[in-house]
């Protein structure tokens, strides 16, 4: 189980809320591959804490749906297949439309400033070639809009789904899809509509820039895979 020598250490955390945090970086980033099997002795001793933090971490992540636990057996980072990116994205979608619904009824003046702000530097991003930037940036956008609803559990599912969408882009495609102008666009008209407090519109354009990326995901691994099946 290969783990990296040097990685940032998050400061003020415990020891399980430290393990916690960079066990499921790894997960995500690939450095812990699909089906790979975790060791709690040589986790603790690389992270620099004891094995009970790093046990109460990983029953965490089997929570979340990253680990496998097994008991008298062994503990794995879980598999992902494919066909489950169409489950995530519609979920996701349902959830960040009702967000953009909800919070077009009350957006202020100076979250629309955050909003074109961030959507102008996601639209550098992707003319400088710098698909990790945009992702992040993009998930800033959404979240600002989340964040507004005002609704704690489309929040918490929200932030549940996008660890297993982000571990997608990194463990499928090495980096993420780039993103391209149409989602400048969609970010546009969301923020257009947020400002007409026109809810309806808002979602719909919302939801649309959620489906369109999955489509394109599911679509470049599925070649990517017949293109190695070909080999």
């Amino acid at each position: 189980m290969p783990i990296p020598k040097s990685y940032s250490t998050p400061v003020r955390m415990s020891a399980k809320e430290r393990a916690l945090s960079q066990i499921q970086r790894w997960i995500i980033d690939g450095t812990l591959q699909p089906g790979e099997k975790l060791v709690d002795a040589e986790l603790a001793e690389a992270l620099g804490v004891s094995r009970t933090p790093v046990r109460e971490a990983l029953q965490l992540l089997e929570v979340q749906g990253l680990v496998e636990m097994h008991p008298g057996r062994d503990t794995r980072v879980k598999t992902i297949e494919k066909e489950d990116i169409q489950k995530l994205y519609a979920t996701l979608a349902a959830l960040h439309s009702l967000a953009a619904e909800t919070a077009a009824e009350h957006f202020t003046a100076e979250q629309i400033e955050q909003l074109k702000g961030l959507n102008a530097e996601f639209a550098a991003a992707i003319e400088n070639g710098q698909p990790y930037q945009a992702m992040e940036l993009d998930e800033q956008f959404h979240n600002l809009i989340v964040d507004a609803s005002d609704n704690s559990y489309v929040a918490s599912f929200s932030a549940s789904l996008q660890i297993h969408i982000r571990r997608f882009k990194y463990v499928f495609l090495a980096q993420p899809v780039s993103a391209t102008s149409a989602s400048v666009e969609e970010h546009t008209r969301i923020i257009q509509a947020l400002e007409n407090k026109d809810g309806a519109l808002a979602s719909s354009v919302m939801k649309q820039n959620l489906i369109r990326p999955m489509k394109e995901l599911y679509a470049f691994i599925q070649n990517a895979q017949e293109g190695e099946d070909q080999k």
